[in-house]
């Protein structure tokens, strides 16, 4: 155990994303903080390694990922909102809604994908809000999440919308008015 979390905390990506490919299964809690903390790595394939590594652990370590959504770290916050989602863990719905307020946009916009992919339709408020964040990736993500929640805005917020002139927000907007993830 102490080798694999040494490897985890310093080891080479390579190490790395060989050790998580073999954790999948395990319900340690040291190593299983120490997987989420490669979460965080500066290597995206160790990141990609140990977002699948979680999603793929079938114990019960929910409660776990929902104690590290208050890390100071945002992508641990942020990718850690998409594994619970990809976990289909609907008992995290509280704490990821509350990840919608986040500081960081990149966090924001994860926190309102992984409530989509929920479908958590007690978010729809909160999600709602979101639709004119300051930030366009986050107004994106709140899109999306309205039409995976089955949701419609206002014809003024469509307006208001449309004025960003983003071709991305565009399909979204027609998604939306189409009813839904079929929408075009």
């Amino acid at each position: 155990m102490g080798e694999v979390i040494q490897i985890l905390i310093s080891g080479t990506s390579e190490e790395k994303i060989k050790t998580l490919e073999s954790l999948s299964d395990t319900d340690n809690y040291e190593i299983i903080q120490k997987m989420i903390d490669c979460l965080d790595d500066d290597d995206i394939r160790v990141r990609g390694e140990a977002f699948s590594s979680l999603i793929l652990n079938k114990n019960k370590i929910t409660d776990w990922l929902i104690a590290r959504l208050k890390d100071s770290r945002k992508n641990i916050r942020g990718f850690g909102s998409l594994v619970l989602a990809n976990r289909n863990d609907t008992s995290a719905i509280d704490a990821i809604m509350d990840l919608v307020k986040d500081e960081r946009s990149m966090v924001r916009s994860c926190a309102l994908g992984a409530l989509g992919h929920l479908k958590a339709k007690q978010a729809k408020d909160t999600v709602h809000k979101c639709i004119l964040d300051d930030n366009i990736e986050v107004r994106k993500s709140a899109l999306q999440a309205m039409i995976d929640l089955e949701e419609k805005i206002s014809e003024n917020e469509i307006i208001e919308i449309s004025k960003e002139k983003d071709a991305e927000l565009d399909q979204l907007i027609i998604k939306l008015k189409n009813g839904g993830p079929e929408g075009i």
